[in-house]
C-alpha cells in the first residue's frame, strides 16, 4: 500500500472491521473463563494472540484515514487467569 490517504468509504469500511476484531477479541478472552477443556482453551488463546496482532496492524492503515473516531483499547479485563 502507497503513502496516500484512504478513501472516505475504505475508512469506515476499515473502521467497521476494526469494531468486529475487537468484539471477537473480547468474546474469546471472555469465553476463556469459561472453557475446561485445555485444547480448547489454548485455541482461543492463539485466537486472542492473533487478534491483538490483527488489530494492531489495522489501526497502522486507520492512521491514514482522512477522518478517524478513537479506537478503544483492545485489552479487555480478564474473568479468569
Amino acid at each position: 500500500m502507497n503513502d496516500q490517504s484512504l478513501a472516505p468509504h475504505e475508512s469506515m469500511e476499515l473502521h467497521e472491521m476494526l469494531n468486529f476484531k475487537t468484539l471477537c477479541l473480547a468474546k474469546s478472552k471472555l469465553m476463556q473463563g469459561l472453557v475446561f477443556d485445555q485444547e480448547l482453551k489454548a485455541l482461543m488463546q492463539k485466537d486472542v494472540e492473533q487478534s491483538t496482532q490483527a488489530i494492531a496492524g489495522l489501526q497502522a492503515v486507520y492512521a491514514k484515514a482522512p477522518f478517524q473516531a478513537p479506537v478503544p483499547p483492545n485489552r479487555p479485563t480478564p474473568i479468569l487467569n
